[in-house]
């Protein structure tokens, strides 16, 4: 089984630097392909953020390239690979966060990591960066770790004050801020014929719900070419619409 992915990152209108990461890792076992992909938002003034989430990037895809096989060799089980996930992001939340310290600065991103393994699919998510799931309909796959959607779920706010709030991007959670993180691993099964999409809420806060499904169903796709140019078509959409943050955004489907 390979994989088709596609991305697209984008400064933006305002910002002087991109401060998101993205990772696209696949490799071939004697199980079948597997499949890592992440997407990170960092945060903090200059170029902070932006070594923050490459921080993160690069330990992870580390983590693919070394310690996974290694893993998998020794025969671990497959539901305790997100565990060891965990692990290495709290490594890097505590080198970031002595890094920050160390140099007096504020300095964090978020992740939202998938993990691809035969039917099975992995989330470890920190932050408001998402993962959704698309067949013919979408489906959301994370919760947004931010003050507005705590506010939301308790009912103080309604889902249309919501996407306005000027609070939106106030974060609860990131890697590299504070000492105790909570990291949130969900899993399933893989539907037949559906794709992931992993995006920073710079993609999401401009893009519809209804205008994700409509332009991003995955049977529209032949190619990865296609599926570039149309998140590169919806990119542009969304800085016509005057997103002032970098936006990005990650596509993964699994061949059959």
């Amino acid at each position: 089984m390979a994989f088709q992915v596609a991305y697209h990152t984008d400064i933006g209108i305002k910002k002087k630097t991109n401060q998101d990461g993205l990772l696209l890792k696949t490799a071939k076992t004697p199980e079948g392909e597997i499949g890592m992909f992440i997407i990170c938002d960092g945060m903090g003034g200059l170029s902070h953020g932006e070594l923050a989430s490459a921080t993160v990037i690069r330990g992870m895809s580390d983590w693919f390239d070394n310690d996974l096989p290694e893993l998998l060799e020794n025969g671990i089980a497959e539901n305790d690979l997100p565990g060891k996930l965990e692990e290495r992001v709290r490594e890097l939340n505590t080198k970031i966060l002595e890094y920050g310290e160390a140099s007096n600065i504020k300095l964090g991103t978020t992740i939202t990591a998938l993990l691809i393994l035969q039917k099975q699919y992995y989330i470890l998510q920190i932050g408001d960066s998402r993962a959704y799931s698309i067949t013919d309909h979408l489906v959301k796959l994370t919760e947004d770790q931010t003050l507005v959607e705590r506010e939301l779920q308790r009912g103080n706010i309604t889902a249309e004050q919501a996407r306005i709030d000027p609070r939106r991007n106030v974060l609860l959670q990131c890697v590299g801020a504070t000492k105790d993180i909570n990291i949130v691993i969900t899993s399933g099964e893989i539907e037949s014929g559906s794709m992931f999409m992993l995006c920073t809420d710079g993609f999401y806060h401009e893009i519809s719900d209804e205008e994700m499904l409509t332009n991003l169903n995955p049977q529209h796709f032949t190619s990865e070419k296609t599926m570039k140019e149309t998140l590169v078509q919806l990119v542009e959409l969304a800085k016509e619409r005057q997103e002032a943050d970098n936006i990005s955004i990650l596509l993964a489907k699994k061949e059959a």
